[in-house]
């Protein structure tokens, strides 16, 4: 896989994922997207929808090949958590 080089500053790269996301592929979501991962180019705004981060990426990759990528889990404030996390009631 070929490699691309961000472009972007971590925080103008977030910015412009994130308007991207809210202004752009939000408004075209449907209800069985919750969980999905969005692949979105950051600068066309062409982005992809799939259950699998890598084909999400892949798929907008043979349509934008030099992509910048601002990956999202739709209906998550995360697209991967780690760590653990406390169980409630438990010991």
């Amino acid at each position: 896989m070929a490699y691309t080089k961000r472009r972007y500053d971590k925080e103008e790269f977030a910015r412009r994922g994130d308007h991207r996301f809210e202004n752009e592929v939000r408004p075209q979501l449907k209800a069985d997207d919750e969980g999905k991962f969005a692949a979105i180019d950051i600068e066309s705004g062409a982005f992809e929808i799939e259950a699998d981060e890598l084909e999400a990426c892949d798929r907008l990759r043979a349509r934008v090949p030099a992509a910048q990528i601002w990956m999202v889990r739709i209906g998550a404030h995360y697209v991967h958590r780690f760590g653990g996390r406390e169980r409630r009631g438990a010991p």
